[in-house]
């Protein structure tokens, strides 16, 4: 640290530690290596540390979209029904992929939570690797797209998006389009290459067609326009949320198209919106709140050192048949 800021050890101790004053250019420079190398006060790992009794969700999304989507809202109530045995507190954070965190790890790796979830981390982020070099326990909610040993637990995002789109293809269905999510979450991702995959493996010609959202009402609204633009035959739209297909159903029933009749519609998540809309949505469950309830597992697992370090949980998604597909 201190040679990336051009100051003596001791200088950059000052300002680590915060034990004397030193010069505002001193300090200015020791604070911008602190970012340059994601430095991190090294976690205690001595033989009867104190727990804090707190565990950390950390969800890489801005506020707008984390109280906008139930997803989140479900999670946490199958991380915190986990907590409730061991009597550990959850505290909840956001992080927008657009800003600098220094801060955020600075609390997640100074002894303030003895594990940390991380909540759909992106394929550019640093903070999953900085956090576990500082010795903290932590499980990605989500498969990290980034490669490496991060323990995880997701849905079977691949599996349930094939799934969707054979039973579309089954139904007589030709011309399927997709509205994926965004291509640097593994969610998006790999909702996507199950879309793919069910179409190229198809008996017959299938035309697939892809726009893509944010897993948005408004964003599926107008994904949904942008599929009619590509291929105006569009006999069937999977989406890779449910709030996304709400909003291609929107589009599709302001421009007068029927759905199921002219085209089919299935979406993912089986949220609540997926009951509330007509024609009742057809959908892909995946179990949101088992899911926060084995990642609280496999982290309290690594926090005791009691071996339950997996790497991989994935669990089964179910294709709900409904109306409008």
């Amino acid at each position: 640290m201190a040679r990336r800021a051009g100051v003596s050890t001791a200088t950059a101790s000052r300002v680590l530690n915060r034990s004397a004053p030193v010069s505002e250019d001193a300090l200015a420079r020791v604070e911008t290596a602190v970012r340059d190398l994601g430095y991190v006060r090294q976690r205690a790992q001595s033989v009867g540390a104190r727990a804090t009794g707190a565990v950390a969700v950390v969800v890489f999304e801005d506020m707008i979209h984390y109280w906008s989507d139930v997803f989140y809202s479900r999670l946490l109530v199958g991380v915190e029904r986990a907590l409730l045995h061991g009597e550990q507190e959850l505290v909840v954070l956001t992080a927008s992929r657009r800003a600098r965190r220094p801060s955020l790890l600075r609390y997640l790796c100074g002894g303030h939570v003895d594990g940390v979830l991380l909540v759909g981390p992106r394929g550019d982020d640093s903070l999953p690797r900085l956090i576990r070099a500082a010795g903290v326990p932590v499980v990605s909610l989500g498969r990290p797209m980034a490669p490496g040993d991060l323990p995880y637990v997701d849905a079977d995002n691949l599996g349930g998006a094939a799934g969707a789109v054979d039973h579309l293809l089954r139904s007589g269905r030709r011309t399927v389009g997709t509205i994926a999510g965004p291509p640097d979450m593994s969610v998006g991702a790999d909702r996507l290459r199950g879309y793919l995959r069910a179409v190229r493996e198809a008996e017959g010609p299938v035309r697939e067609t892809v726009a893509y959202g944010d897993f948005t009402v408004a964003s599926g609204e107008h994904a949904m326009i942008r599929l009619l633009e590509l291929r105006p035959g569009l006999d069937a739209v999977f989406a890779a949320s449910d709030l996304m297909a709400a909003g291609a159903l929107r589009t599709l029933q302001r421009l007068r198209i029927r759905v199921p009749e002219q085209v089919a519609l299935v979406g993912f998540d089986d949220d609540a919106v997926a009951c509330r809309i007509r024609p009742l949505l057809t959908t892909v469950r995946q179990p949101v709140e088992e899911m926060g309830a084995r990642a609280v597992a496999e982290l309290l697992g690594q926090a005791r050192g009691s071996g339950q370090d997996q790497g991989q949980v994935v669990m089964e998604t179910t294709l709900v048949l409904r109306d409008s597909a």
